[in-house]
């Protein structure tokens, strides 16, 4: 295999490498997404590449380090987001990751695009990365998932619960991130947070994991999602049940692994080559 750091792969002229838009219904709303398809006949492993909230990083490097590799790599917009119709919430987010997923096994999907339905990974960046916990433990077809620097949003919500002014803060920091966002408010969203409470705790998702591999990457000068609030305790817990198949990093950088991207990509692609 070509060296997807160093190299482009060699072109098939039968199947070319593509990046076609694509499009899946989730509550009522057309989610739009790219697709990166690797050149050759495939079939080529899948994965959704989920974004953080509000999705100024969208990690379109991985996506394309992905595809150098000769994996097939989703990157979308959820409801509510970035033009897409629908409003934004938590919740809404993870019913469209669950939508996505689903559709990428359509076999008119699958043929048109050359995919493995039965080699679906997720890859997910803060909320994305609960988002991509989320999916897989409640997907048991889901190959891997991978996470990275995840926002715990159990961890939040009781936060929140023990500290008033945590959680104006909280409102605070939500608000200040609507500008691509519809139908939704910085309190709206606190308090759906609220709601869910330790329903929504990553930490409690071990036993659905347990048998499949999980990576999880932390981000030490993280201001955003601490590793000591939001990444070691759900390690600790993965270790604990066991999640048999757990890798586990802390990488010292920000909270957009700003100056750690390749690192980043290594990480995710040597996980993926091992399991996926």
């Amino acid at each position: 295999m070509t060296d997807p750091f160093s190299a482009d792969p060699p072109r098939d002229p039968d199947f070319p490498a593509t990046t076609p838009a694509v499009t899946f219904d989730s509550g009522g709303a057309t989610l739009l997404g790219v697709l990166h398809v690797p050149s050759g006949p495939g079939p080529h492993p899948v994965v959704v590449v989920l974004h953080g909230f509000p999705g100024n990083e969208r990690n379109f490097d991985l996506a394309q380090v992905l595809r150098r590799a000769g994996y097939a790599a989703l990157v979308f917009h959820y409801r509510g987001s970035w033009g897409v119709g629908g409003s934004w919430s938590w919740g809404n987010v993870l019913q469209d990751a669950a939508a996505v997923v689903t559709g990428l096994r359509d076999p008119d999907v699958v043929a048109a695009h050359r995919l493995d339905p039965r080699r679906v990974a997720l890859v997910g960046h803060s909320l994305g990365g609960f988002t991509a916990l989320m999916t897989a433990a409640a997907d048991p077809s889901v190959a891997a998932v991978a996470s990275v620097s995840a926002f715990d949003f159990g961890t939040a919500s009781a936060l929140c619960r023990a500290d008033p002014s945590v959680r104006t803060a909280y409102v605070e920091a939500f608000a200040g991130e609507l500008g691509p966002l519809q139908g939704t408010s910085g309190e709206a969203l606190v308090a759906e947070m609220e709601a869910a409470g330790d329903a929504w705790r990553l930490a409690g998702l071990a036993p659905l994991l347990a048998d499949r591999p999980v990576l999880l990457v932390g981000t030490g000068h993280d201001t955003v999602t601490p590793s000591e609030t939001h990444h070691e305790p759900v390690v600790a817990a993965y270790l604990a049940q066991p999640v048999e198949q757990l890798e586990h990093h802390v990488l010292p950088t920000d909270h957009a692994l700003s100056d750690h991207r390749v690192t980043l990509a290594r990480t995710v692609l040597g996980f993926l080559e091992r399991h996926l």
